[in-house]
């Protein structure tokens, strides 16, 4: 089966290296000749360096699957379509009117999406049942998770294609139910706003709580060090459209802190400054090692996470196994929030959220209703 990937940039171009390693030839289209060109002088880059390091044996009998397209008439035979390209619904919907027209009834058409409703997507096209999410997550050839959500139109017989197809390409799948953040952009989203309103509050700076969440919560970046690794013209434009998506739930609502980061240009590692300055001689702050006030933190923020989960499990976005997966495989978890919430124990987990619901009067801080009847009946989450 040849594949065909829309979009060359970083997601794009892992994508098309990780079916071309699984032996399928592969096209790379994109209608910018420059980024084109700079993805295939990468793709050679990449693959001569593993070859080198003795974990690809012949690099150039991979680089012989590629070929490179401005132009979608090049996916007439292909069988599979990967759409990566910027998160925007309405561009999305273009692209896939315009690839439907190209490819043969039989090809399967995916958008890697990390949050838009794969069934508006999926609208755009005369027939929507071949039209699924397969979200990989960056970078792609490096992470092992990736999330199948089939949209209310899809054929149901595509889920067991993809899981199969993607077993075979050495990837973690899970199924998600299309919601908005699926799994893992859904129940990640409180490492880092609840880490920010910790911070705004002024209970603790951003080194002491990444030193919290790292050396007592055992996570291995904390949310301020990894907001400004991911990008903030991507982390908090994911925040944004998670909490738009569900009707302003103020669960998922954004921070002024990260999008002013996000209005001055400060992204992150990739402009140099973002949460932190990563200019060369710039010192980073040294965290309060307090650990009475790292636990306080570590609890709080877990007990978020954890209720989002609880909140996924019961509202049937996945399965309990594919959201231990998602967050272990996905975000690199140092174990899964519902394995947590039983350590822990449900009623600790329910006490700790109605006692910041009690303090603040938020919704944000609601227990899941099936968190307060586990605990309630002193069981355990799953």
């Amino acid at each position: 089966m040849t594949v065909g990937v829309i979009g060359s940039g970083a997601m794009g171009a892992g994508i098309a290296q990780v079916a071309a390693m699984a032996g399928h030839s592969v096209i790379l289209y994109d209608n910018n000749a420059a980024a084109l060109g700079k993805a295939k002088a990468g793709l050679t880059a990449t693959l001569q360096k593993l070859q080198e390091k003795g974990k690809l044996p012949n690099a150039e009998e991979v680089l012989q699957r590629f070929s490179f397209a401005e132009n979608i008439s090049a996916f007439a035979d292909c069988g599979l379509i990967l759409e990566a390209i910027v998160e925007r619904l309405e561009v999305k919907k273009a692209v896939f009117g315009e690839v439907e027209k190209a490819v043969s009834d039989t090809c399967i058409l995916a958008s890697n999406t990390s949050s838009l409703s794969i069934t508006s997507i999926a609208a755009a096209c005369n027939n929507p049942a071949r039209v699924m999410g397969l979200h990989f997550f960056n970078p792609a050839p490096l992470m092992a998770l990736v999330e199948i959500i089939p949209a209310i139109q899809t054929n149901p017989e595509l889920v067991p294609f993809a899981k199969d197809l993607m077993l075979k390409w050495g990837k973690t799948p899970v199924i998600a139910k299309d919601t908005p953040g699926f799994i893992v952009n859904r129940v990640a989203r409180p490492f880092y706003s609840e880490a920010i309103r910790v911070y705004e509050e002024g209970i603790a700076d951003m080194a002491t709580i990444d030193w919290a969440m790292t050396e007592i919560g055992g996570f291995r970046m904390g949310p301020f060090t990894l907001m400004d690794y991911i990008g903030h013209d991507v982390n908090y434009v994911v925040t944004e459209t998670v909490f738009q998506s569900f009707f302003y739930d103020a669960r998922y609502k954004p921070s002024f802190s990260q999008k002013r980061l996000l209005e001055a240009g400060w992204l992150g590692r990739k402009s140099g400054k973002g949460f932190y300055n990563y200019a060369e001689g710039a010192e980073m702050p040294a965290p309060n090692k307090d650990k009475v006030l790292g636990t306080e933190i570590v609890e709080r923020v877990l007990a978020m996470l954890i209720n989002e989960a609880v909140d996924a499990l019961y509202l049937k976005v996945a399965s309990a196994a594919d959201l231990e997966t998602a967050m272990t495989k996905g975000v690199n978890y140092p174990k899964g929030l519902l394995q947590w919430c039983n350590e822990w124990g449900t009623d600790k987990c329910l006490e700790k959220l109605d006692g910041l619901y009690h303090q603040y009067h938020e919704d944000r801080y609601r227990a899941s209703i099936l968190l307060r009847k586990q605990a309630i009946e002193n069981k355990k989450i799953v």
